[in-house]
């Protein structure tokens, strides 16, 4: 028994690795039934998927306006054109607002603090020319203000400016990097005083009007009365200049229908000069006070408008006096004839 024991048990352990070798035979046959099985699959699925009908959605072509518009402008000009219609949109509304020259004085003063803080600052001005004109004067004139800088003063501008301004003739700008301003200005000299329409102004000699008559230190200054006087004044006082006899008492010098000249004197005498030979005219008038003394005799006005005589017009009480010695003649005449 024991021999055969072991006989069937050595017979059983030979017939083991036959066993385990058939074993991996029908596994690996098992799976490739599967992976062909799975293989089929996928082909009935591909070949289902190509024969399946394509569904085609048609679209409706955009019209011809639009196809142009896509194809012959740039890209992104659809934002750009928004960007620009904003900034269009927001501009208006600044000028219907009334507000340009406020959103316009905020970016200039905000250039000019960048510029400032980086040291362009305006920290000397040096001005040449002036005498009737104060420095905060001539510096408001151009537009210069503690706000601005340098990098960012337009030198011309401020020139125009200046030059717009009557009481300066021409004007120099320079800016001197980093922080100096120098200006040169050549002023008008105050001519006369020029009364027209109950108004009265200084003028220059070229007849521009300076400003209003509010100051007295030009209380010395000659005046000139009527329209036009003050583009005529210039030649005509250079004339009257030459007759220190008659320019000493004159008070005024009237434009007359914007041909000829009047005198009033200082004690009220008018002198009516002729449209033609005024020169004649003022030299005839010097010599008559010259030698008879005519400005201090009792008259109220003297003609030459008429070139061969002299007309003089006595004062009222002048008048009176002549008519009573005339009467007093014409008595005494009839009183000798009796």
């Amino acid at each position: 028994m024991d021999g055969a024991g072991s006989l069937t048990r050595s017979f059983m352990r030979s017939l083991r690795p036959q066993a385990d070798l058939k074993a991996a035979a029908i596994g690996a046959v098992v799976l490739l039934r599967e992976w062909v099985q799975d293989k089929r699959a996928e082909k009935r699925i591909a070949l289902k998927q190509k024969t399946k009908p394509k569904v085609v959605v048609e679209r409706e072509p955009p019209p011809r306006l639009v196809a142009l518009v896509e194809r012959y402008l740039p890209r992104r000009v659809g934002i750009t054109m928004t960007v620009l219609l904003l900034i269009g949109s927001c501009g208006l509304g600044i000028v219907k607002g009334g507000h340009l020259q406020d959103f316009v004085t905020a970016v200039s003063d905000a250039r000019n603090a960048m510029a400032n803080s980086a040291g362009f600052r305006i920290t000397s001005v040096v001005i040449n020319g002036r005498k009737q004109l104060s420095q905060d004067e001539i510096l408001a004139i151009g537009g210069v203000s503690g706000r601005s800088s340098l990098l960012f003063l337009d030198a011309d501008d401020v020139r125009d400016k200046l030059k717009a301004n009557p009481w300066i003739a021409d004007a120099t700008v320079l800016k001197l990097y980093p922080g100096q301003l120098m200006i040169e200005i050549t002023e008008r000299k105050p001519f006369a005083l020029w009364q027209e329409a109950g108004r009265l102004s200084v003028i220059a000699d070229d007849g521009a009007l300076l400003e209003p008559y509010v100051s007295r230190r030009f209380l010395s200054l000659p005046l000139v009365v009527g329209k036009g006087a003050d583009t005529q004044a210039r030649d005509f006082l250079a004339l009257l200049a030459r007759y220190p006899q008659v320019n000493s008492v004159t008070k005024a010098a009237i434009y007359v229908g914007e041909r000829r000249w009047n005198l009033r004197l200082k004690d009220g005498l008018d002198v009516r000069l002729p449209e033609q030979d005024v020169g004649n005219a003022l030299a005839a008038l010097s010599k008559l006070d010259k030698d008879e003394r005519l400005f201090s005799k009792d008259i109220v006005a003297i003609d030459m408008r008429l070139p061969d005589r002299l007309v003089v017009q006595l004062s009222d009480d002048a008048a009176k006096a002549r008519e009573d010695l005339f009467k007093d003649k014409k008595k005494k005449k009839a009183g000798d004839a009796a």
